[in-house]
């Protein structure tokens, strides 16, 4: 039986690398091995940012909040616990971006906060 070469299929397996690897500096762009080992490379990283940017986006959204209750003279701590207690079920995204842009309802859902977290019975240590 005779030898079969790729031929078609490994210039097209080239061709498909070199254009996912465009824009990549030097020989990681022009070169099919080098293209790939990158290709690999960035998938690794863009598996890995996809969950970090959530975690980032969460940090942000807590940073806004946080100086939104300072800013109203309460802590972070006290404000989440008073929002559980009073049962509002607010995420911290709808929270940063009430305190953005609706300062007055941001004011009375502290408010809220600071009450049920008043009347909830102190620890004994």
């Amino acid at each position: 039986m005779p030898r079969v070469r790729k031929g078609a299929a490994r210039s097209q397996s080239r061709k498909r690398t070199l254009k996912e690897a465009r824009g990549y500096f030097g020989v990681r762009s022009k070169h099919k091995y080098q293209a790939e080992i990158t290709l690999i490379r960035a998938g690794v990283y863009r598996f890995r940012d996809r969950r970090r940017l959530k975690r980032d986006m969460r940090r942000l959204w807590v940073t806004r909040v946080t100086a939104a209750c300072r800013m109203r003279g309460t802590r972070y701590s006290l404000f989440i616990n008073g929002l559980k207690m009073a049962g509002i079920e607010l995420n911290r995204k709808m929270l940063s971006m009430i305190a953005i842009e609706d300062p007055k309802l941001f004011d009375k859902i502290c408010d809220i906060a600071k009450k049920a977290s008043k009347a909830m019975p102190a620890k004994v240590a």
